[in-house]
């Protein structure tokens, strides 16, 4: 939640309706309403038997699993300003195609929030991203990056803001993947 509050301090907006991408955008979405004052609302249903789709091995495969992953409640977006909240962009395949989808459904604008830096480096200690050629905002400006998803605004929290909403000191952090900086050779 603490995530979400910074990121509203951080990239204010006016809205009519906050809304995570399930699930790894709840707790974000949640704060960011809380601190911005906007209505929280679930109108994403996730489809529980897709996985990440950044991990697939091809386009084609990413493109049909961004599809059948989330369904939208369109009456509760029609008309509206809305935020959407998630964790990351990594290639920008999923946070575009609900984009889209919100468009497309009547939504009067489509903002994005994004409860981390940009991930610019891959990870060596474990998680699964792409290489940097791969990587969004590796090889685009955060401008190019809003182009290319369609939305009205991006903001993303800072590292700064990031690590201050945990309330531990940062040398607790890898921030590799935000900074390139890998604590291990």
């Amino acid at each position: 939640i603490n995530l979400g509050r910074q990121l509203a301090r951080e990239h204010p907006i006016e809205a009519d309706l906050v809304i995570p991408v399930p699930d790894s955008g709840n707790w974000a979405a949640m704060g960011f309403a809380e601190e911005s004052g906007i209505d929280f609302g679930n109108a994403f249903v996730r489809n529980h038997y897709v996985g990440r789709t950044f991990l697939q091995p091809t386009q084609l495969i990413r493109d049909f699993g961004v599809r059948v992953k989330l369904n939208l409640i369109e009456e509760m977006v029609v008309g509206k300003r809305v935020v959407v909240v998630d964790d990351s962009i990594v290639r920008g395949t999923t946070a575009r195609a609900r984009v889209i989808t919100l468009r497309e459904a009547g939504a009067k604008e489509v903002h994005m929030r994004v409860s981390c830096p940009p991930h610019k480096w891959p990870c060596a200690y474990g998680i699964d991203f792409p290489t940097r050629k791969e990587l969004m905002a590796a090889n685009n400006s955060q401008e190019q990056i809003r182009e290319f998803l369609g939305a009205a605004s991006l903001g993303y929290l800072s590292l700064n803001g990031m690590i201050a909403s945990t309330g531990m000191p940062a040398n607790e952090f890898c921030a590799a993947c935000y900074t390139g900086q890998y604590p291990s050779p």
